[in-house]
C-alpha cells in the first residue's frame, strides 16, 4: 500500500496511525474480503478512506487553521514540508476548495488523484456503483475548478 491516501494526514505519526488502524480493521474484517479479487488494494483503500473519514473533524479543523493562520505550515510543524506530502497544507486555495466538497466527493477525488486507483477500484474500495464514482468525480472536479477560478479572480 503506497503512502498516497495518507497525504491527507499532516503529520507522519498521524499517517502511521491511519495505516495501523487500516490494517487492524482489515485484519478484523478479513472474513469479508472476497478472495476472488486479484488485488486487495481497493479493499484496503476503502477501509483507509473510512478511517480517514472518522478523523475528518480534526482534518477539517487543521485545514481551517492553515487557511486562517497565514503562517507557513513548516513553521507550525517545526520542519520542512516533504515532497508534496503536505500539498494541502501549503496550498491554501486547494485546501479551501477541498473543504467545500462533500466527504463522498472528496474521497472519490483523492482516491483517483492521490492513490491513483481506477474508477473500478474506487467503486470497489467505497462499495459504490461505477457510475456513482464517475458522477462524484465529475462533480468534485467541477466544484474544485469553480472554486479555484473564483479565488483566482478575486
Amino acid at each position: 500500500m503506497s503512502q498516497a491516501p495518507f497525504r491527507r494526514s499532516s503529520l507522519p505519526t498521524e499517517a502511521e496511525d491511519v495505516v495501523a488502524d487500516t490494517f487492524l480493521a482489515a485484519f478484523q474484517r478479513r472474513g469479508d474480503y472476497d478472495r476472488g479479487r486479484p488485488d486487495a488494494r481497493p479493499w484496503l483503500y476503502g477501509i483507509a478512506s473510512n478511517v480517514i473519514g472518522k478523523r475528518r473533524r480534526t482534518e477539517t479543523n487543521l485545514y481551517r487553521a492553515y487557511i486562517r493562520s497565514g503562517v507557513h505550515p513548516a513553521e507550525i510543524l517545526g520542519r520542512q514540508v516533504e515532497d508534496g506530502i503536505n500539498t494541502l497544507a501549503v496550498n491554501r486555495p486547494l485546501a479551501r476548495a477541498l473543504l467545500k466538497l462533500s466527504r463522498a466527493d472528496r474521497d472519490v477525488l483523492l482516491l483517483v488523484a492521490w492513490a491513483e486507483l481506477s474508477y473500478q477500484e474506487v467503486a470497489d474500495a467505497l462499495a459504490i456503483p461505477l457510475g456513482t464514482v464517475a458522477s462524484r468525480l465529475n462533480r468534485a472536479r467541477l466544484q474544485i475548478r469553480r472554486t479555484l477560478d473564483r479565488e483566482e479572480g478575486e
